[in-house]
């Protein structure tokens, strides 16, 4: 074991690499129904699939589901993270597998934004400068000449920032416990399906339902792993695993639709990855420098020193 690694540290890899193939079996899966059915239909589906594990989940972590604490956040959840389904799977009918998961690369960026502008959250200049940079690389991946702003990808943008608003809504729900928001996440993903059957049903045969029903079950298989692998291992460690599921999109996209990723892709992949480490090692060196600062300030007054007078505002 690496010198100052924790010990669950490696089971937690472990599972959020597994958590992140999951994912984006689920993204092929979707890819390929929805070229035959709704999005919503999918959406409605997926739902039934997941109750098969989600059910079994509640009863034996005895989670009690009575009441909807926080409604109007719950509520606003259920749709920003219905939203970010509902724009994957539709733009994956005009693009390949890689491009829109290239996209979604950009969430945390957005998340970065968010939780300054919304949750008050220290960001650094630097974190800053890693969002505006990455930014830039999801321009040069949406190659913008005069017919790059395709609707596929406006989606896929549009897809990355409800789900980036989502897990900032989360943040503020972490009270909850993550199953009992899980699954109303896709109850309320299966009654907005529902919403949209009279206008977009088609029968699917035996094999596409059970593939509809399939995803739900990797959907829930993805939250397992990626919950178990938080519960062992340091979110600043395990993020930039995230990022793999680009490779797995690439392998998957190619396998299934012989879709190569184009040099912009590959080169907006590449700035986004790299300004979004850049975010994520900026914020664990902020959060180091502060925690390092507390240790001395404490030591000192422990100490018996006089403290230097200042007329900057506390923070609490």
């Amino acid at each position: 074991m690496a010198p100052g690694r924790a010990p669950g540290t490696a089971t937690g890899i472990a599972l959020y690499l597994t958590g992140v193939f999951f994912f984006a079996l689920n993204d092929a899966l979707g890819k390929w129904l929805v070229a035959d059915y709704g999005v919503g239909q999918l959406m409605m589906l997926r739902a039934i699939g997941a109750a098969a594990i989600i059910l079994p989940l509640i009863r034996g972590l005895g989670v009690d589901m009575r009441g909807f604490p926080h409604a109007g956040l719950q509520i606003l959840r259920i749709v920003c993270m219905a939203a970010d389904t509902f724009c994957f799977y539709d733009s994956t009918r005009t693009m390949p597998l890689a491009d829109v998961i290239t996209f979604y690369m950009s969430a945390p960026l957005i998340l970065t934004a968010f939780s300054a502008l919304l949750l008050r959250e220290n960001v650094s200049i630097s974190q800053w400068a890693a969002v505006v940079v990455g930014f830039i690389g999801v321009l040069i991946a949406l190659q913008p000449t005069s017919a790059a702003f395709a609707p596929g990808a406006l989606i896929a943008l549009a897809g990355a920032t409800m789900y980036a608003l989502g897990q900032t809504v989360t943040r503020r729900l972490r009270q909850i416990h993550w199953l009992s928001l899980v699954a109303w996440q896709f109850v309320g993903s299966a009654l907005i399906g529902a919403a949209t059957i009279p206008w977009s049903w088609t029968t699917p045969g035996p094999l596409d339902l059970s593939l509809m029903f399939l995803v739900g079950v990797v959907s829930m298989a993805c939250f397992v792993c990626l919950t178990r692998a938080l519960a062992v291992a340091s979110p600043a460690v395990l993020a930039p695993f995230q990022y793999t599921s680009l490779v797995w999109g690439a392998v998957l996209g190619w396998i299934v639709w012989r879709n190569a990723p184009t040099p912009p892709i590959i080169l907006g992949s590449a700035i986004i990855i790299g300004s979004g480490l850049f975010a994520l090692l900026g914020g664990r060196a902020a959060k180091s420098g502060a925690e390092g600062r507390g240790v001395k300030l404490a030591e000192r007054e422990a100490a018996g020193e006089p403290m230097r007078s200042s007329t900057s505002t506390p923070s609490f």
